[in-house]
């Protein structure tokens, strides 16, 4: 229905188009004036239905289609009778643009007389999925792909959809929500075994084991900032942390902290909804849910704030902001080694504004000032919620300008900071905007072993992202990456096998890859390696080997058959499957080299 609505509405383009490139004024009577005020009024509708149902809780609709079916039938009735009221004769179009409209208009006349059909297949497997402990695995399939939550990341966007939901109502969702919560559980557990992502995660996973999930704003208490283990709902319908509003409350407060509205009581409800779904998020995740909550920072005057002395944190940023060179690197540094501490004073030194302060140093002509400046920020960026106030503070170049052109250290902490900026997805597109791609491969082939890791950390996550791998491969990594898999006492040919594998679902990776003769060494690691570095391997050698002979013919001559057949019987899941279908290749390839004839049958 939504798929049907947006084509029947772009095809309405070209008569707004034309209207607007036309060079004389149109004039209209009143009633004309009248059918593009309604029209505009039923797109607005539209663009508002289209959005609440593509940003909505899939599940939810899907278990309430006839509401959501009433309210697309509604809408076509109110677009067609829109269109019934423009004086078409009136307008200057051409014959070419008039008919289209005419058409688009009769497609949604017949749509207003004839309802979508239902979808009795989706009516039938939700049933049955609601109603089975252990539904066929092809029954989630198909619910997977026709609600679109294919993966961990939908599913995690459909928990925040179904909270926003629950937000709505109230904190009362109904019997629906348990339906909806039973059904998200179960996707999610065949997601996570037949999802093929996971075909590329579980090699990967390896060199992200320092990447900490990103937890979703809605989860983390707005006093504390920390992931909630026992939410509450207060009179306002905000929801907090239990231990942290109660001390708020005691400290003889009457408003909510995030509204600022006044309290009709102090009752604290349970938030089970949004507890049920942290749990399901922290599963998905592997985040073990927090045993004690951290120390609250309360508002109460002269009260402390957590184990840092907010006073001394003042002091130095006064330091920064108005001292002289000396004192703003001792400060500086000063302020890395709090932020370094404890996770409590990242939240204050963030709050007492020390981030824009920290930006400005990067640029500093003091080489150690710089260092404690991108090193503090480090360290303030492993607060998820820190990680966007560095970059609405505009740190982003200026520490991709360190990373070229600092000392080694604070290159090497450059790099890890744009690591950990990175881990949003947002931040990887501007990272690699900035030009940070080439300066991390410099870093790789000069730093130190620990800025070798992280410049590695670095363009692995950032490629995750497509257009920062051609960036990566026409900034020339490949070669560095080659002679790192070959320098096998280096180490780092974990981090070269995991970053090459990337870069070889890309097809300039693949080429790049291609060009710098990678079989032998390939052959060697498959034969000799860890077996998530075999895995890595493997999957490098499929991408080389899916139509191109030349490389397929190679890895036969350097003996692939026997080590894949021994891959395919001893590897990972995920390497089994990629030596099998290396192997089919060789199969085809053998059947072409020696055809059998009909006089030797």
């Amino acid at each position: 229905m939504h798929g049907n609505l947006v084509r029947r509405i772009k095809l309405l383009s070209p008569l707004f188009e034309e209207l607007r490139d036309a060079n004389e004024e149109i004039m209209l009577e009143i009633e004309g004036i009248k059918g593009f005020e309604l029209l505009k009024d039923a797109l607005n509708s539209a663009k508002e239905l289209l959005q609440s149902v593509n940003e909505g809780s899939k599940l939810y609709q899907a278990l309430q289609k006839d509401q959501t079916s009433y309210k697309f039938q509604q809408m076509t009735e109110t677009i067609e009778a829109a269109l019934n009221e423009i004086p078409y004769d009136r307008l200057d179009i051409s014959e070419e643009v008039r008919e289209q409209i005419e058409l688009v208009h009769t497609q949604f006349r017949r749509a207003k007389g004839r309802p979508d059909s239902p979808d009795s297949q989706l009516d039938q497997d939700l049933a049955v999925a609601q109603k089975e402990k252990d539904p066929d695995p092809m029954i989630l399939k198909r619910l997977s792909d026709k609600l679109q939550l294919r993966t961990i990341n939908d599913l995690t966007k459909e928990s925040l959809a179904l909270h926003e939901l629950v937000i709505a109502s109230a904190g009362d969702p109904g019997e629906c929500f348990e339906k909806i919560a039973s059904l998200l559980k179960k996707l999610k557990d065949h997601v996570l075994i037949e999802n093929p992502e996971a075909d590329t995660s579980e090699g990967e996973r390896g060199l992200m084991k320092h990447r900490s999930p990103v937890i979703p704003d809605d989860f983390r208490c707005p006093i504390s900032l920390e992931l909630m283990k026992d939410p509450v709902i207060v009179s306002t319908g905000q929801t907090y942390e239990r231990s942290c509003i109660q001390k708020w409350l005691d400290a003889g407060h009457k408003t909510c902290p995030k509204t600022q509205q006044t309290l009709l009581h102090t009752a604290l409800t349970p938030n089970y909804v949004l507890k049920s779904l942290i749990a399901l998020w922290c599963e998905s995740n592997g985040v073990e849910l927090p045993k004690k909550q951290g120390t609250c920072r309360s508002t109460k005057p002269g009260s402390s704030v957590s184990d840092c002395d907010r006073a001394a944190i003042v002091a130095l940023l006064e330091k920064l902001a108005n001292g002289n060179s000396e004192q703003q690197r001792a400060a500086a540094g000063e302020l890395r080694l709090l932020a370094k501490r404890n996770a409590d004073n990242r939240v204050c030194i963030a709050e007492a504004g020390a981030i824009p302060l920290l930006v400005e140093l990067l640029s500093s002509t003091d080489p150690r000032t710089q260092e404690h400046a991108v090193t503090a920020l480090l360290n303030l960026s492993i607060n998820d919620g820190n990680k966007g106030t560095i970059v609405n503070a505009g740190a982003i170049p200026d520490i991709v300008d360190v990373l070229k052109n600092g000392s080694m250290e604070a290159r090497e902490n450059a790099a890890a900071t744009l690591f950990s900026l990175s881990v949003i997805d947002e931040n990887k597109v501007a990272i690699g905007a900035a030009g940070a791609i080439p300066a991390l491969i410099k870093l790789l082939c000069e730093g130190s072993p620990r800025g070798k890791k992280d410049a590695a950390t670095a363009i692995f996550n950032l490629s995750i992202y497509q257009g920062n791998k051609a960036r990566a491969i026409r900034a020339g990594i490949v070669p560095p990456l080659m002679r790192l898999l070959k320098d096998a006492g280096g180490g780092m040919v974990d981090e070269a096998l995991a970053i090459l594998a990337i870069l070889a679902s890309h097809q300039e990776g693949k080429v790049a890859i291609g060009q710098a003769e990678p079989i032998p060494v390939l052959m060697e690691v498959i034969r000799t390696g860890s077996p998530r570095n075999r895995e890595n391997a493997a999957a490098i050698l499929w991408s080389l080997c899916t139509n191109d002979l030349e490389q397929l013919k190679m890895a036969k001559e350097f003996g692939a058959e026997e080590v894949l057949k021994d891959l395919s019987d001893n590897g990972t899941d995920r390497a089994k499957r990629k030596a099998g279908s290396i192997l089919e290749l060789l199969q085809r390839l053998e059947a072409k080299e020696n055809p059998v004839s009909l006089s030797s049958l």
